[in-house]
C-alpha cells in the first residue's frame, strides 16, 4: 500500500518511475550507512567482544596451533 502511494506521487511515465524509485533507494540506503548505521553501532551486541576472556573475568587458555599443512 505504501510503495503503490510512492509509486502514484512520482511524476512521469513508467520508464521515469523506474528511474527515479532507483534513486530514491539510492538515498535511502546511503542514508543508512552514512549516518544511521554509524550512529547506532556503538549501541549493536555484537560489538560486546569476548574471545579470549572466561566468565570469571580471567584468560582461558591459548588454542592449540594448527598442525602443518592444515588451514581453519
Amino acid at each position: 500500500m505504501l510503495y503503490s502511494a510512492i509509486w502514484r506521487a512520482l511524476p512521469g511515465p513508467t520508464p521515469a518511475k523506474a528511474v527515479q524509485t532507483l534513486l530514491l533507494v539510492a538515498v535511502v540506503v546511503a542514508f543508512l550507512f552514512l549516518w544511521v548505521f554509524p550512529r547506532i553501532a556503538p549501541m549493536m551486541p555484537f560489538n560486546d567482544n569476548t574471545v579470549g576472556t572466561s566468565s570469571s573475568g580471567g584468560a582461558t587458555r591459548p588454542l592449540p596451533a594448527l598442525p602443518a599443512g592444515e588451514t581453519a
